[in-house]
């Protein structure tokens, strides 16, 4: 019969503990409220202030950054162009050269032909 008191006893502890929280939670509030520096509208308003004034730096360094990040890509394609204005204009010259006719003999096209291909590979390797 002990055994079973101490076990409704223990149970018990449960809901004191429960209700202990509760207090200490209820208590707590009330002083934080109590010893409040500040209004809780003043309150509320500065950190909506705060807020703003954070919003608005990121803001500014995502717009830095963007603009920053729009310009080298910009950079980037101009030279890309470049590069392939550069290419083309200098295939076209190869091409120009190997059919041109410039060279004599019976093996004269096969012969440019040749030159132009291998031009090409030391234009690339260049």
């Amino acid at each position: 019969m002990a055994y079973e008191y101490d076990r409704f006893e223990r149970e018990e502890g449960g809901g004191s503990f429960l209700m202990g929280l509760l207090a200490g939670t209820v208590l707590g509030a009330g002083l934080g409220m109590l010893f409040a520096p500040k209004a809780g509208s003043e309150l509320r308003s500065q950190l909506g202030s705060q807020l703003a004034d954070g919003t608005g730096r990121l803001r500014d360094a995502a717009d830095q950054t963007y603009s920053q990040a729009s310009e080298k890509v910009s950079q980037m394609v101009d030279r890309g162009r470049e590069a392939y204005d550069r290419a083309r204009s200098s295939m076209n010259s190869m091409a120009s050269q190997g059919t041109s006719g410039t060279t004599t003999g019976a093996g004269s096209a096969a012969t440019g032909s040749t030159g132009a291909s291998a031009n090409v590979g030391n234009t690339y390797g260049a």
